[in-house]
């Protein structure tokens, strides 16, 4: 198994079909600087294409795959929707900051961004043909969504595979969006259950047609979170110093999932000094005590270190149980709990409206950050950032069926208020666990077992993970990959901004 997609083009057929493919389809390719700072694209010489209906497998819609669309997720915005938690909901002192990725197009979820980067560089290279391969994303539910919209859009099949026990809503999605129900693969478990999507993806793979992009090992997961995602964060961090030049930022708190979203992390601690914090269910402690088990924090995939995860720059660890996002769930999504947190916590009515922002993921990134800020006695100068991945809306079904078992006879005031005290005030800085040398090593073997004996990761490969250099070394390739999609765009015949600007409104010249 190849480590590494190097920016180097190996099959110029491959390459000219691709290009022919997304002539035809009147598709431009964004690079990554441009998703990373689109305020600036091609100079402000593009309009945003706010006519574009942004759950439409609409090209225009690539140039939405990034941090700034407003919440109504078409018009642009010069700092990323987030919302800053007040010390009455959090119980800290703290500023705890939490960017939205629900404002990212056609999936509702920032996923899509993670899928776009890990294609493009195929693409460009020549490593995949639209006309021929099927793309096969695997994943627990919102990067597979991102991937069938990438495809959709690129003019190709493809297929998802995820475990059939995630929420309802994700397969409803899917089952709108897929050309053939055939590309809706579901596999044994749920959340945690990782491995059984490996083993799917490895019986898939036998076809040549069949190209993996698996999240979980594609170093373009990580690539496109530091720079894109790690800029997004700083762009608010910078935005909020600028009114409290007091703030420092002391953490990054992120769910590891496929550990793409978490190398933001170390985009930050290269620019403040920030900490970099991991979070996982305490159902499956993997990264706390080498353990395993089921949970239902839907979005953080388990019982595995992924390949794309920079251990060795990780300061934290943070165990989160699903008993307290699924409680979190039914407190901010229903009226009995939004009315308790308006009238008797009087937190203000629309930071209580836009926790219909946050899912399940997002809460417990949310209580990763309490326990971290106490655990680190954090003060009213530390800001502590963090992501919601999605929206509540994907989980509604999740959260009908926990208050039919835990509430069966009604969820009331009182209910919200043991809610409130149990798993927001009462929050303890309980499984939270320093990592020093020794910890973040004992991580990092744990990753031997998955990559190097079931995946057949080269040894010297996987131990070169190790070292920074070879994080730093992935970073600095970044601009190769933007002249590589520069070059590929020519030849698709966009050659100016003009040019572009026509095809992202669907006309010719």
């Amino acid at each position: 198994m190849s480590l590494l997609v190097t920016p180097t083009v190996v099959d110029q057929k491959r390459r000219r079909s691709a290009v022919e493919r997304l002539r035809n389809a009147r598709v431009v390719l964004p690079t990554w600087r441009q998703l990373s700072e689109p305020d600036a694209l091609l100079g402000g010489m593009v309009p945003h294409p706010t006519n574009v209906d942004a759950d439409a497998p609409d090209p225009a819609n690539l140039w939405r795959v990034h941090w700034f669309n407003g919440a109504d997720r078409k018009r642009r915005v010069a700092v990323p929707e987030h919302i800053v938690l007040p010390s009455e909901l959090t119980g800290v002192d703290a500023r705890i900051v939490v960017l939205l990725g629900r404002h990212f197009p056609m999936i509702a979820a920032h996923k899509v961004l993670a899928a776009y980067a890990c294609l493009v560089p195929r693409l460009v290279t020549g490593r995949f043909d639209p006309a021929i391969d099927r793309a096969i994303w695997p994943s627990t539910g919102n990067y597979c969504r991102g991937g069938v919209a990438i495809s959709r859009i690129l003019g190709c099949r493809g297929v998802a595979v995820l475990p059939e026990g995630m929420s309802r809503e994700r397969f409803d999605w899917l089952e709108r969006w897929v050309g053939d129900p055939d590309d809706i693969v579901r596999t044994p478990g749920t959340e945690s259950n990782v491995k059984e999507i490996y083993d799917k993806c490895a019986e898939l793979s036998r076809d040549r047609e069949n190209v993996i992009l698996n999240q979980f090992s594609e170093f373009a997961n990580y690539q496109i979170h530091y720079y894109c995602t790690g800029r997004a964060f700083d762009r608010v961090f910078s935005h909020l110093k600028s009114t409290s030049p007091e703030y420092r930022l002391g953490a990054f708190v992120s769910a590891t999932g496929s550990a793409g979203t978490i190398a933001a992390g170390d985009y930050l601690k290269a620019l403040h000094g920030s900490k970099t914090v991991a979070v996982e269910a305490l159902e499956c402690p993997t990264m706390l005590c080498n353990g395993y088990g089921e949970h239902n924090i839907q979005g953080i995939g388990d019982k595995h270190i992924p390949l794309i995860h920079n251990v060795m720059s990780t300061d934290l660890v943070a165990g989160v149980s699903d008993r307290t996002t699924d409680a979190l769930n039914q407190l901010f999504n229903s009226n009995v709990g939004r009315a308790y947190l308006r009238s008797r916590q009087k937190i203000d009515r629309d930071l209580v409206r836009r926790f219909a922002d946050v899912g399940l993921s997002g809460l417990a990134n949310i209580v990763a950050a309490i326990k971290v800020a106490k655990h680190l006695d954090y003060g009213p100068d530390d800001v502590v950032m963090t992501v919601a991945t999605d929206g509540a809306d994907l989980y509604a079904s999740e959260r009908r069926a926990f208050a039919a078992r835990r509430y069966a006879r009604g969820f009331d005031e009182v209910n919200a208020g043991e809610v409130f005290g149990r798993c927001l005030e009462g929050a303890a800085d309980d499984n939270v666990l320093e990592l020093g040398h020794a910890e973040r090593t004992r991580i990092f073997n744990l990753g031997y077992y998955t990559w190097v004996e079931q995946q057949g990761i080269a040894l010297d490969d996987f131990d070169s993970r190790r070292h920074q250099r070879f994080w730093r070394s992935l970073v600095e390739s970044i601009p190769a990959w933007d002249r590589l999609i520069d070059e590929f765009n020519a030849e698709v015949g966009v050659t100016s901004a003009r040019q572009i600007a026509r095809v992202r409104t669907g006309t010719r010249s």
